[in-house]
């Protein structure tokens, strides 16, 4: 499955595949939450995920927005009806930066048929398809261990989260991509170059990284960039296919576009994905390491 949908794909998809679940995961950085854009208007049949409470373990040291533990991500994707066999279909407001939270997660969860709604809710609207604020009925899902590393129980998705399908870098890893490697840092500029910072307790960078802010994957209509545009974007940062590659934004969230924007490109691929550093900017403040400031 490509990693981006259009809107009327999505919307045959939903007529000729009922085993297509879709996800709604709008978010803001300091709220209001997204539930309540949910509730006015949504995709047909969409359920509402929450970024902070079931895409996320509670912030800590592990930074604002650690990956879920992967029993409790199971009992979320069952509970919203994924399948095994079937495929999954996220969407936030517009640019997917955080809708490509779901894409990575799916995928590190060994669940390859997932994609981005691409333009988000924003795209659906503008093409004149159908919303609504009706509410899907949240099923059961009841969690247990499995052998083989995954989760298994009885519910209304049966899909099975097996972790570590993508690779995860931690700080040290981090660190040592900058220098060896390329890491590209998803954040605005200005948060980039230490002008600013909102949410985080220093402002500035990681030694080494490259700025790609989100920001740059998407063109004046909110739509992502073609493949050959997005490779010339990151040829001009310094990517290249033959040299290894990371990413990381404010929390792990909007990095997630980063990787998946890579992949569009060609630069990665589902058989090689740059990396995550799934603590990223927060993780790095909580553990006081050396910040980098400028261009």
């Amino acid at each position: 499955m490509h990693p981006l949908i259009t809107p009327e794909a999505l919307s045959d998809a939903l007529s000729a595949r009922p085993a297509t679940v879709v996800l709604d995961v709008r978010w803001r950085l300091g709220g209001p939450p997204g539930r309540q854009d949910y509730e006015v208007s949504h995709v047909p049949g969409a359920v509402y995920v929450d970024l902070d409470t079931e895409l996320s373990s509670p912030p800590g040291v592990g930074g604002r927005h650690p990956l879920p533990d992967p029993g409790q991500l199971q009992e979320v994707l069952r509970r919203a009806g994924v399948r095994e066999g079937g495929q999954v279909v996220a969407y936030d407001a517009g640019d997917g930066s955080v809708a490509a939270r779901v894409w990575w997660l799916l995928r590190w969860a060994g669940y390859g048929e997932v994609a981005v709604l691409d333009g988000g809710f924003a795209a659906w609207e503008a093409a004149g398809l159908p919303v609504t604020a009706e509410v899907p009925t949240p099923q059961k899902s009841d969690a247990a261990g499995d052998p083989e590393g995954g989760i298994v129980g009885d519910a209304a998705g049966d899909v099975v989260v097996r972790p570590g399908q993508m690779p995860v870098l931690d700080a040290d890893e981090a660190a040592a991509l900058a220098r060896e490697g390329v890491l590209l840092d998803a954040r605005a500029a200005a948060r980039y170059r230490g002008e600013t910072e909102p949410v985080d307790p220093k402002a500035g960078h990681i030694p080494g990284a490259l700025n790609a802010p989100t920001t740059g994957h998407v063109g004046a209509d909110g739509r992502w960039l073609g493949a050959a545009e997005l490779a010339e974007r990151f040829r001009g940062i310094g990517v290249s296919s033959d040299v290894a590659v990371g990413a990381y934004c404010g929390s792990g969230v909007t990095a997630s576009s980063v990787v998946l924007a890579l992949e569009v490109a060609g630069i990665t691929s589902a058989e090689k994905p740059a990396a995550l550093y799934a603590g990223s900017w927060s993780n790095w403040c909580a553990l006081d390491r050396d910040v980098a400031t400028g261009a």
